[in-house]
């Protein structure tokens, strides 16, 4: 298999808001397949008809998810990002915004795409919202970094279909490492998931050869 392009197509305002709207769809077709009360000769016809769309989809294909027009921080152009990209239909997506001092905060909703223990958000997903948001705080310090540890800790069960916070911010720059702290929290703000992560600046990043 041949590495992803390091080099990616850029994505005019047009072409970005189709391809979101496209995403957002898809999006409502992942619950929707979740939650469907429809027989085995219905979901056999809809698929039938969901892959002759993929097929259109995939007769014109990039080799690598595109970018938008950049803006002050790299991540902000990978809009195919799992869990803040609006193209990316497996992303909730959640919006996180950094604030002056460097504090990365969102509100995001899980629905049952998400769902883990019954009710409630998988683990996996919490630290993967967490790993994101630390991630940027440690961007905002002007040394972005890979993920080199991450350590969540599971305060109590996150739940499903209410308004949640993230919050994430770095603690102390060693060089080209980042130290970084954050939370998820319930609509009572009580603390659900609390995680810690180091961040390291590369070198000189290369894209994956596998």
């Amino acid at each position: 298999m041949s590495a992803i392009p390091m080099e990616r197509p850029m994505l005019g305002d047009d072409e970005a808001a189709a391809l979101t709207g496209l995403a957002a769809r898809v999006r409502e077709l992942a619950e929707a397949t979740v939650l469907t009360g429809a027989d085995a000769a219905e979901a056999a016809a809809v698929a039938d008809e969901i892959a002759a769309l993929t097929a259109r989809l995939t007769a014109e294909r990039r080799g690598a998810p595109p970018f938008v027009t950049p803006g002050e921080r790299r991540m902000d152009r990978q809009i195919a990002n799992p869990v803040t990209g609006p193209l990316n239909p497996f992303a909730p997506p959640i919006g996180l915004e950094v604030t002056s001092d460097g504090v990365v905060r969102g509100e995001f909703t899980l629905g049952a795409v998400y769902e883990g223990p019954p009710s409630y958000v998988h683990g996996g997903v919490s630290a993967m919202v967490l790993d994101q948001a630390l991630g940027m705080a440690a961007a905002a310090t002007g040394t972005p970094g890979m993920t080199a540890t991450l350590e969540t800790r599971y305060r109590r069960p996150t739940p499903l279909g209410v308004p949640l916070q993230v919050e994430a911010k770095a603690s102390r720059v060693e060089g080209r490492k980042v130290h970084a702290t954050g939370t998820i929290s319930a609509p009572d703000g009580r603390v659900t998931v609390e995680a810690t992560g180091m961040f390291i600046m590369p070198q000189r990043f290369v894209t994956s050869e596998y």
